[in-house]
């Protein structure tokens, strides 16, 4: 019987799972219809059975469905089967019942009608059945228990067949529209899936293209020989093979991405614009673009007037110029003298092929989701996308077509003043002087006037910039002298960027081995990207290099490159983290990113296998889940590990995902998820995530840094902090008036915290957590905050009676490491 009615309620939870919108509607409308019915009542001559207690019951279960977020976690999952009883209370139940009571009638047979009717829209025709049998049985039987005279309304029996009619009918009714819907939408998922098929066939084509050529290029292998010779140019192609490859691919997810976009209606973020130059993104997708072949190629024409800047995303841009541009190649092959021409000037991008051109009622429905003109298996939505895009921006798209003659797309941007430009590269140039002050950048160039420019730039961010001239001269500079970042041509008569690169992260430069090198270049920058990494670049620029893009491509190169450099420093040693996912593949990507940063990497591949090895090792340092995963899903899984123990409670629990919708998003950070990864997942990302949520977690108010004395040099100070202190001349300043007043605070938090003086010591903690975060004392920053923040928000001192003592400790063990990294520092120096 129990297996009987879980199958039964089975069917009303597939009805409503996807969406419990319906639900929501009908608790409203029970809200405020309940009490208005009731209302009617005192207008009536004769107000009948007067039914308050019943309403008031009713009103009292809908208004606790009404609050289902604020329910206890573990009563959540309980809201379908409150839902159910409480619809077949509220409908057939109170109004057949009061109906009974009242005698019949006109109202009484107009309840039960709303009553019946109600209930089919709220359920599958099963449980509508069940529902209305158990509700009205009910309230039949509690009648005839309750009445002294109970009776049956004539009315009522005489309207029964026309309810069985109704019933009948309106559930046939309902059943062939739900067929209708379902076939619509197997329909609509089978031409988006088809469509999605043939815009990823193109991509895929280029990836098998390019793995064929680099088939070609490898040598055959001979088991006899462990050394085989590549030559120099074989090398070439397969760089090329390769990056041609790389572009296919992420074009190929560029249109996954687009096409869930667009279904979901997911809006483009302006938090994220940067300013951009239209003519270099435009140059971007011409050489970018997956031509067909060459004469494919030969047929597009880039005119460049008037360069402008606009707030918006490369990706975006590029991804719509790409649209365009496929578009128009698609009928080139039926007019063989057609040429495609993109234009730039005056806050306007124009795409103008001479094709076969579109009549004016293709131009009005142009711009429609899921609408494709004259072609076999487009998506329909790559013209949406782009006006969407192009909105997003603050400008919009248009298109002109005449049969026969040409078709041209005009993409509008709105106009930038110098002002706004100014004051974005102000701001852009502000942040960088803040975020590199007391840097020092090495500019290696041949040719003396990029390198001036270069230069001046650099210096005008207050940076101190020498240069070179070459690659010789850029390896003595590094020899001689440790510099934060390197902005090097990578064509360069004798020593390359290249092999400079390469020697650089060999170690023949110990002091910059891992110093953030930035590529300049004027070839196309997906071809020389990819041996630009494998020379140890961070980050790539394109000559001409103007201000705005070189800044970018810095900062996002420093980012690079301190995510390389805690792999390469194995940051996560001596960390167990636990991986979770059902594809071994996934697991395998991450799991060698993980482990080459040092952690030690459980591999699981489902929820129930996690929450074993959670209970089976007492430490464990973070979780990374897959969130589609078949059984238990990773946003149940995290609900399951933050059920369990405290130390399990606020275990960092990063995610990833083919798609985060915002619901997505939104239930995963309810369960405790701390970040979301869009796969596939890529190292720097993960490092940067995970970093920053185990930084969190170790900055926590609930979790206290212990100081002891076996914490290094490494853990107490900051190194870099301290590096642009010696570089600007601080040393001797910290030394003599940092390390007193830090010491001076301590004292002062001692006797405050001894007095049990909260207000006081939450002053003298915030002196203590500024001061030495501002000189470079880590550990003991990070220790002040564990105890600062519990302290302001919950005026609640730590939990560990000895925090005082430790970090009296820990204040010590700083002076004295700093002590010894500035002697350390001025024997360098005399030597």
């Amino acid at each position: 019987m129990a297996s009987w009615f879980e199958r039964l309620f089975g069917h009303f939870r597939t009805y409503h799972q996807p969406s419990p919108l319906l639900l929501r509607y009908m608790i409203v409308f029970g809200l405020v219809g309940f009490p208005l019915m009731y209302l009617v009542r005192f207008v009536r001559p004769s107000s009948g059975f007067d039914d308050f207690a019943l309403r008031a019951l009713v009103m009292s279960l809908l208004l606790l469905l009404a609050i289902r977020n604020h329910w206890p976690e573990r009563l959540r999952a309980c809201y379908l089967h409150a839902c159910y009883v409480t619809m077949t209370i509220a409908l057939p139940f109170a109004l057949v019942f009061t109906s009974l009571k009242n005698g019949g009638g006109t109202a009484a047979i107009g309840n039960t009608f709303m009553a019946v009717f109600l209930l089919m829209l709220l359920a599958d025709w099963r449980n509508f059945i069940i529902m209305l049998v158990t509700g009205s049985g009910a309230a039949a039987g509690l009648y005839a228990l309750t009445d002294p005279n109970p009776q049956v309304p004539l009315d009522y029996v005489f309207r029964l067949p026309v309810l069985l009619v109704s019933v009948v009918g309106g559930n046939l009714f309902k059943f062939a529209l739900e067929q209708a819907t379902a076939e619509r939408v197997r329909q609509a998922y089978a031409s988006l899936a088809g469509s999605i098929a043939h815009e990823m066939r193109n991509p895929m084509a280029q990836v098998r293209h390019s793995l064929e050529r680099i088939g070609q290029v490898l040598p055959v292998s001979r088991l006899q020989e462990k050394v085989q010779i590549v030559s120099r140019l074989d090398v070439e192609r397969l760089h090329r093979h390769v990056a041609m490859g790389e572009l296919a691919v992420q074009r190929g997810l560029q249109v996954i991405a687009m096409t869930l976009d667009e279904v979901n209606d997911k809006p483009l973020d302006p938090q994220q614009f940067a300013l951009l130059s239209a003519a270099q993104v435009c140059v971007k997708a011409v050489e970018e673009y997956g031509y067909d072949n060459d004469q494919q190629r030969a047929k597009v024409n880039l005119q460049l007037h008037n360069d402008f800047f606009f707030l918006g995303s490369e990706t975006t841009l590029l991804f719509v110029l790409f649209n365009l541009m496929k578009n128009a190649l698609y009928y080139l092959p039926i007019c063989p003298d057609a040429r495609l021409q993109i234009t730039v000037t005056d806050c306007q991008i124009g795409v103008r092929d001479d094709g076969p051109g579109m009549t004016s009622d293709v131009l009005k429905s142009l711009f429609e989701p899921f609408r494709s003109v004259g072609k076999i298996g487009g998506t329909g939505l790559g013209l949406a996308y782009c006006r969407r895009a192009m909105r997003a921006f603050g400008g919009d798209i248009r298109c002109e077509s005449v049969v026969g003659s040409h078709t041209e797309f005009t993409l509008m941007f709105p106009p930038l003043s110098p002002t706004a430009i100014g004051m974005r590269r102000t701001a852009l140039m502000d942040q960088a002087r803040e975020q590199w002050a007391g840097w020092r950048f090495l500019v290696v160039d041949d040719d003396g006037l990029l390198r001036t420019s270069t230069g001046l730039l650099l210096q005008s961010l207050d940076l101190t910039v020498d240069d070179a001239a070459d690659g010789l001269q850029a390896l003595d500079a590094l020899k001689a002298q440790r510099y934060d970042g390197i902005v090097m041509d990578l064509n360069m008569p004798g020593m390359n960027g290249y092999e400079l690169a390469e020697r650089v992260r060999r170690g023949e430069v110990p002091v910059n081995q891992h110093s953030c090198l930035i590529a300049c270049t004027s070839e196309p920058g997906f071809l020389t990207r990819l041996k630009a990494e494998n020379a140890g670049f961070d980050g790539l620029v394109s000559k001409p290099v103007d201000d705005v893009v070189l800044l970018s491509a810095i900062t996002q190169a420093v980012r690079t490159s301190k995510h390389k450099h805690w792999s390469v420093t194995a940051w996560l040693s001596g960390h167990r983290v636990l991986l979770v996912d059902d594809s071994s593949w996934n697991r395998a990507a991450v799991a060698e990113y993980l482990r080459h940063a040092g952690a030690l990497v459980i591999e699981v591949d489902s929820g129930p296998a996690a929450l074993s090895e959670l209970n089976h090792h007492n430490e464990w340092h973070a979780v990374i889940l897959d969130i589609q995963m078949p059984g238990m899903s990773g946003i149940e899984l995290a609900r399951a590990i933050r059920a369990l123990d405290s130390h399990l409670k606020t275990l960092p629990i990063l995610a990833t995902t083919a798609y985060a919708s915002d619901d997505i998003v939104a239930e995963g950070r309810a369960v405790g998820v701390g970040g979301f990864l869009i796969k596939p997942v890529e190292a720097p990302q993960l490092c940067q995530h995970l970093r920053t949520l185990m930084t969190e977690r170790t900055a926590s108010p609930e979790v206290v840094a212990v100081a002891d004395a076996a914490l290094s040099a490494s853990t107490l100070l900051d190194a870099r902090r301290l590096e642009g202190f010696q570089r600007i001349g601080m040393v001797e300043e910290l030394l003599k008036d940092y390390l007193p007043r830090i010491d001076l605070l301590v004292e002062r938090l001692t006797a405050a915290a001894k007095e049990r003086d909260l207000q006081q010591s939450t002053d003298v903690l915030h002196s203590l957590m500024g001061m030495s975060g501002e000189a470079g004392a880590k550990a003991l920053h990070l220790f002040s905050r564990g105890i600062y923040i519990p302290l302001l928000e919950r005026q609640q001192w730590p939990q560990d009676a000895d925090w005082l003592a430790k970090l009296w400790n820990l204040t010590q063990l700083t002076s004295r490491e700093l002590r010894d990294w500035v002697e350390k520092r001025r024997s360098t120096i005399a030597e």
